[in-house]
């Protein structure tokens, strides 16, 4: 299961080590999954943004990233808050869980192939918890390739793309969304539209086991 002490990538514990140093205050470890673990709809992030996640210890809590997507989730009934601001502010998820392909900040935000292939076990985890019918919402194209991963499936056969939507031989779904982040929200390549009716379609599908084909 999770391990808030994890050091299995060098790379990262170094840099998380240099993150606290310069900012004291912040969480600056890995970032627990957020939600209860029965839940319909687990929802797959990248890894904890530097002045977010990683300061507050709260997945897409204190950055931009996550202003739409905890909007969202209380517009869809899955939060009893529509704004996240720090991990001890009240705020609850509702059949709904996140986390992230990596549970530790990298540096530029660009975790390496090693370390995603690292983190994989913990992801394995969380996924073999879920019922049939529950719905992944992968949140880009590494959190895509890490579930695909974690369930040991092949990744030609299931190709990211924007409202993308597959049923897995588990009897989970999986579904794709462009990432929450500033930059997709403010060049449109994302819109708070097309955000909510990925949100719509993972409404429809949750509690139908997924048929393989």
């Amino acid at each position: 299961m999770f391990d808030p002490n994890c050091r299995q990538c060098p790379r990262l514990a170094t840099f998380l080590d240099e993150v606290k140093a310069d900012y004291p205050d912040y969480h600056a470890r890995p970032v627990a999954p957020f939600g209860p673990n029965n839940v319909q709809l687990l929802i797959v992030g990248l890894a904890p943004g530097m002045h977010g996640a990683n300061a507050t210890g709260r997945p897409f809590t204190g950055d931009y990233a996550g202003v739409l997507l905890y909007r969202t989730l209380y517009d869809f009934g899955f939060s009893n808050r529509a704004l996240s601001e720090s991990a001890d502010d009240g705020l609850r998820l509702k059949n709904c869980r996140i986390t992230n392909a990596v549970k530790c900040l990298p540096p530029q935000n660009k975790p390496t192939t090693g370390e995603i292939r690292l983190c994989n076990d913990f992801l394995k985890q969380e996924l073999a918890m879920l019922k049939p019918g529950t719905v992944v919402l992968a949140l880009c194209t590494i959190a895509h390739n890490a579930i695909l991963r974690a369930l040991g499936l092949k990744q030609g056969r299931y190709t990211f793309g924007h409202a993308h939507e597959y049923a897995l031989p588990d009897g989970l779904w999986l579904l794709d969304s462009y990432h929450c982040s500033r930059y997709n929200t403010q060049t449109k390549r994302l819109t708070e539209t097309m955000f909510r009716q990925v949100f719509e379609r993972a409404r429809e599908l949750m509690g139908t086991p997924a048929q393989a084909a």
